[in-house]
Formats: structure tokens, sequence, C-alpha cells
């Protein structure tokens, strides 16, 4: 969006119709006391031109994604999104659509939000999926708020692989919800079950971990049946459903997902896109909104918003949350890279990046001093340095090779983390970059 500023007359007739003399009679009611009594100490306008100036030298000071080789991943992925995506959501039916509350006028947007549901749905392996959530943290979140609703208990054990982020929001929102958050320093199996008692509503866990490693959670899942406790399966790179055993095929009850890597950018950060899945029997108390599929008064397929219990449909009390948007656009980027992959595509797509991670390892593992952690990986998996992790990636971005994430920046607190390092390979992972990321750790290492 252009930046236009107001002119003086601009303001004056703002002023004129709300009623107000000047501006500052609209901070009457913050306290004298508390108000800057001074200019704030910042530089005086500039024009155009010099502001475009000014921001493209600051941009400059980035070492962008595509500017060399790059293995960063911990939650957020470097995938090719292909140039049909950004064509089809850039349409003026899709980009400036809304909420689809008048269903009459939303038919497009209705049909293209059950379509990325049923997708969803798929490569989850459950019964049924919302119109999206936020992103993956705040939808690991909802799901522990759904679980205590549903099992009417307010403890959740969470393990120690689930990513700092998510654990992190699911604490805040624990802390204002009142329930607690018991977290286990272990995706250890029988450690998660020891854990679980008559008070635990569910337990969260990720697959692939946060440190890379493929588990089978199905005994938990059993474990977790037969004490009514429900299991919460967190996926964080949606593209290793393309080839590991789905959450839905282990058991879970609920699953949260970042569905960003399909369709969406990396863009320093967001917007992103949660996902969120679960069994049918618990369908009514999922959170957000599901768009459904039926027929109108002349038998033609139909498409309305339905079951959306929020506070903005229904009662304040009765509404199991309080999302009030969707990330529709993200959501329309997800399921349109989806169909174009097609389920052939999908898991090619996920063997390309197994594939290219399996080679990068090999090479990493072979530099002296350098020690796997992962007994199993996906596309991402975890080394031990013997230099701090932090150290070496620093010394590597002046050579423009972003090598991966130091563990101690998401888990400051933990000093044995600080030799860990992070590394992921997708399917834009080349030979060079691979031998570029190889040399500079041996030079570095030495």
């Amino acid at each position: 969006m252009r930046y236009l500023p107001l002119t003086d007359d601009d303001r004056r007739d703002m002023l004129a119709v709300i009623g107000a003399a000047s501006v500052d009679d609209l901070f009457n009611d913050v306290p004298a006391a508390v108000r800057l009594k001074r200019p704030l100490d910042l530089p005086k306008g500039q024009g155009e031109l010099e502001i475009d100036r000014a921001f493209t030298a600051m941009a400059a000071k980035n070492l962008s994604a595509g500017a060399g080789p790059f293995f960063l991943g911990a939650g957020a992925y470097r995938h090719h999104v292909p140039a049909a995506v950004d064509a089809l959501i850039q349409r003026g039916e899709f980009l400036t659509s809304y909420t689809p509350y008048q269903p009459e006028i939303a038919q497009g947007t209705l049909q293209a939000l059950f379509e990325f549901q049923t997708q969803v749905a798929l490569i989850t392996d459950m019964d049924v999926a919302n119109a999206s959530m936020y992103d993956g943290a705040t939808a690991a979140a909802e799901a522990v708020m759904m679980a205590n609703r549903i099992t009417r208990r307010k403890r959740a054990v969470v393990s120690g692989n689930l990513h700092p982020h998510y654990r992190q929001a699911i604490e805040t929102y624990g802390r204002f919800n009142g329930f607690e958050t018991v977290l286990k320093p272990t995706d250890a199996i029988a450690e998660l079950i020891a854990a679980i008692d008559a008070s635990t509503s569910c337990v969260v866990v990720q697959n692939p971990g946060f440190f890379g490693g493929v588990q089978d959670y199905s005994p938990l899942a059993a474990h977790c049946q037969s004490v009514g406790a429900l299991l919460v399966i967190a996926v964080t790179e949606i593209v290793s459903l393309g080839l590991v055993k789905p959450p839905g095929a282990m058991g879970a009850d609920i699953v949260v997902a970042e569905g960003q890597s399909l369709g969406n950018s990396l863009e320093f950060g967001g917007p992103y896109l949660g996902l969120f899945a679960t069994r049918e029997k618990f369908m009514r108390q999922m959170p957000g909104r599901l768009a459904g599929q039926t027929v109108d008064t002349e038998g033609r397929r139909g498409f309305v918003l339905t079951l959306s219990a929020r506070e903005q449909h229904i009662r304040r009390e009765k509404a199991t949350s309080n999302i009030c948007t969707n990330s529709g656009l993200c959501a329309l980027a997800f399921s349109i890279h989806l169909a174009l992959l097609g389920e052939i595509g999908f898991q090619r797509l996920a063997e390309l990046n197994h594939a290219h991670a399996v080679q990068l390892a090999e090479r990493l593992t072979a530099i002296p001093g350098v020690t796997m952690l992962n007994d199993s990986f996906f596309n991402e998996f975890t080394l031990r340095l013997p230099k701090p992790a932090a150290l070496v990636v620093d010394e590597l971005a002046k050579r423009k090779i972003l090598a991966g994430v130091p563990v101690s920046r998401l888990l400051p607190a933990r000093a044995d983390f600080a030799d860990l390092l992070l590394v992921a390979a997708t399917e834009l992972t080349s030979d060079a970059d691979m031998a570029a990321l190889e040399a500079g750790l041996r030079e570095v290492l030495s």
C-alpha cells in the first residue's frame, strides 16, 4: 500500500465532523500525568524519495533466503512455490474477498475453503478439518483448550520435542485460561505415558519432532485412549506427510500443523497458516469455522459456513474460540499448490526433501568433530558441533551461507544445547549448496 499522508485541511475536516477542536482533544481520557510532555525524539519528516532510499538501504542489510546456500528450518521452510499459485490468488475475486458471512454471494470462497478442508483431512488422515487457523503455534494452544472442554480436565502434558514457540503459546493460553502445562524434557513414549494421570486432558507431541526425529506414536495414542486423555500431534513441516505415517493413522485425536511449506513463502515470519483437524465425534468442539456442503432449494450443490462456534455468531458463553478470522488467502495458496502437485507429486516432493537431507547429513557428519543427534529424520536433523553453534552460524553468514538454526536461539536456558545446530534441506537444496556448507563448516571448525 502506498504512503499517502493527510493534509492539514484533511485533519481539520475530520476534527470538525467529530466535534473536536484539536487532535489533543482525542486524548482527554488519558490521565495528564502519563502523557508525554515533550516531542518524540524522531527525525524530521522526509519526502518519498528520501524515505525510499532509507528503507532500501535498511533492507540491503538483510541476507535473504535466495542470496546463497540456505539451510534454515525450525518450523519455517523454504520450498519452491509454483508461479501459478501467486497468479491465481491475486485474482480480484480471491484477493479482495473477506469472511464469507453471506453464502449467496460467497460461493467461490466457501468452495475453496471446503476443498482446503478436504485436502487437510486427507493428508492428516483425520475425519474433518476446519477452515484454517492463524498459525501452527496458536492452533496447538487451541487444541489443548479443545481437549480440556472434551475431557473436562485441565492438565496438558507437553513433550520436550514440541517446538518451543508452540509450547510457549500453550503456556500463555494456560496462564489466562486456568489450565496446567506439564513439560516433559523428552519425547520418549514410556516417559510421556508415566506423566499421564487422571487429571490429564491431553498429551501434545510433534512429529517430525523439533530436533528432527521421526517416530510412531501409536502406543501413546492407545494409552491416552485407555485413560480418557486425548493425543494431540503437531506437524511443523507439512511436506513430511507425503512420506511419514500421518497422525490419524497413529491414533491422534487432534492434529495441528503449520501449512506454510505449501504455497506460502517465508516472508520474514508471516502471515502463516494454521491447520486443524480432528475426529468426527469431536467436531462440535473444534475452534474456528467450518465450511460445509449442502444443496439449495433447486437441488444444486452449494456451500455454507457451518459450526462457526465463536462469539461473533453465537452467545459468547457458548463459543469454543475467539478466533475472529481464518488465514483465507494463505489457505487458498496452500490448496492451489497441493492441487497442482496431486497425490503422486506430493509424495515425490517429500521423497526429494528426504533424499536431499540424507545426502547433506552424510556430507556434514564426515567432518571431524561433527556428530548426528538423530536416529531418524525427514528433512531436518540436529548436529552436535565442537564449537558453539551460534558462533559457527555467524561466521558462515559472513560467507553468505545460512547454515541452520542454533538450538540455543530457541532454547537459551539450556546451556547443554549451545553446541546443537538444526539443519534443514528441501527440494531447493542443490549439490552446490551442500558443497558450500560442507567446505565452510570444515573451515570454521578447523
